[in-house]
């Protein structure tokens, strides 16, 4: 690895499924795939909570949103916390104090009243901060009660809430003008830092491919909705799941053939998004910096795209949602490149990463922990065997804890039925087997897992009883029942 400090390039997209880079995937990601051929491929990267601002601020501060603080959307009626908590500190704020340039632009969501500027960031396009939607809930009460209009194709009618086109396909470029900014403002300023006696850090943080799925026409041609298949556990009705679940699958009343083009819409989507990864590596190419920067690329939460018959992101704990797109890139850092790992990583391990390669100190009291022995193909000391998941919610508030391992994924739903999946033999999570009396044995070590990684966590789960329902509660993992 370089003695020399990287450049530090991050790409980040919203709500991309980790599966669209999988090397035989339809989706057509070719500037994604050049990065993993050159890089990294992190086949096991996760979420520590499927929602955009508790994902962006675990990223920022290498916290779970126990210690963050966020654990919902931030800049809505329902935000549980507006703002982080007051001890938290950001990687950006340590490269600052060690000695890197700054600049961020796009997506921010990770508080209501903190600017990226507060945390040392050269702020370029940042989108809106503040809001508490107030105006969106006014919205709705103007709405008419009774919308007899027909359902066109693709689109989501909610009965007293109003309608979304979920996809759609136009002529030209302009309904993603925003994200052409955020990008050109991040190219515009890469040749800028690049020409600095300083290192840089510049973090593109763009919207797509983000619901609605629209998208111009040249990047739907490129897929064929007919030929699309319909992903394995479509049909998967969840019986034996949350009442939760159940309820979302049916606010989708698409047709097989809507569900084939709304899938089409999103990989045209992600091609495009791709394309924008593509342009920001083509300027970094450009300043004669590429071998020296760490290009980081990733998403901060999944897409279902129809899977178990659900859409974007939200409380059911599958696979393509909280599993995350991620690539490192580091042609003067990285060894042996081309090569994937496949160790549980997270966005809590990016800030001790990087604050690591800065030579910066670390953020306190981080959650996860450095992946640069990765970066030299090494396999650190010790590391997790097991993936942990908080949720509280998103719009609505509803506590689940997961906690998977390669072979099995627990999910404690502390208000309706538990799951058990066994990854091996069932990768689509079709089959709940939280009921296999032969499985007890498994479901008591999982659920040992869960509570000695939420007591490191300070993740405080109230032992009332009439709210402790986990088969095997706290004590079990603490070694005193």
């Amino acid at each position: 690895m370089s003695n020399k400090r990287p450049n530090i390039l991050f790409v980040m997209f919203d709500q991309m499924q980790a599966q669209v880079i999988y090397p035989r995937h339809p989706c057509k990601m070719p500037n994604a795939a050049r990065l993993i051929s050159e890089g990294i491929h992190f086949t096991h990267a996760f979420t520590p909570m499927t929602h955009c601002c508790p994902a962006r601020a675990s990223l920022m501060t290498g916290m779970y949103p126990s210690k963050h603080g966020i654990f919902n959307n931030v800049n809505n009626t329902p935000a549980i916390h507006r703002t982080l908590n007051h001890d938290c500190e950001q990687f950006s704020e340590k490269l600052l104090q060690a000695g890197y340039n700054l600049a961020y632009t796009g997506k921010w969501h990770v508080s209501d009243t903190q600017r990226p500027s507060q945390f040392g960031w050269e702020e370029l396009k940042v989108g809106p901060i503040g809001g508490n939607g107030k105006q969106d809930y006014e919205n709705y009460l103007d709405m008419p009660k009774e919308d007899s209009r027909p359902r066109q194709r693709g689109e989501l009618v909610l009965p007293g809430w109003g309608r979304l086109q979920l996809y759609e396909t136009v002529e030209d470029s302009k309904s993603q003008k925003w994200d052409q900014d955020i990008l050109q403002s991040g190219l515009e300023k890469m040749p800028i830092l690049a020409k600095g006696e300083k290192p840089w850090c510049l973090f593109i943080s763009i919207n797509g491919p983000h619901e609605p799925f629209v998208i111009p026409k040249k990047y739907l041609d490129l897929y064929d909705p007919k030929a699309i298949e319909l992903p394995p556990n479509y049909h998967d009705e969840m019986k034996d799941r949350p009442m939760l679940y159940q309820r979302m699958r049916k606010n989708y009343k698409f047709s097989e053939d809507e569900v084939k083009e709304c899938i089409a819409h999103y990989w045209g989507y992600c091609t495009m998004m791709d394309e924008m990864l593509g342009e920001a590596l083509r300027t970094l190419d450009k300043t004669g910096q590429a071998d020296d920067t760490l290009v980081i690329f990733l998403s901060d939460h999944g897409e279902f795209c129809g899977a178990h018959g659900l859409y974007a992101k939200g409380i059911p704990a599958f696979d393509e949602s909280y599993r995350i797109p991620l690539v490192m890139r580091w042609p003067n850092g990285i060894k042996n490149p081309g090569r994937t790992v496949d160790e549980f990583v997270t966005h809590c391990d990016i800030s001790p990463t990087v604050t690591e390669l800065a030579g910066a100190t670390p953020t306190r009291d981080p959650s996860g922990g450095s992946m640069t022995p990765f970066l030299l193909d090494e396999k650190p000391r010790s590391w997790p065997d097991a993936f942990y998941s908080q949720c509280n919610g998103v719009e609505i508030y509803y506590t689940q804890r997961m906690v998977r391992t390669k072979k099995y994924k627990l999910v404690y739903n502390p208000a309706d039925v538990d799951e058990l999946y066994d990854l091996e033999n069932d990768p689509y999570e079709m089959i709940n087997l939280i009921d296999r009396e032969d499985l007890r044995p498994i479901v008591k070590e999982l659920f040992k897992k869960l509570w000695l990684r939420a007591k490191d966590e300070r993740d405080y789960m109230s032992p009332y009883h009439t709210v402790a329902h986990a088969p095997f509660g706290p004590a079990f993992a603490l070694g005193k029942s």
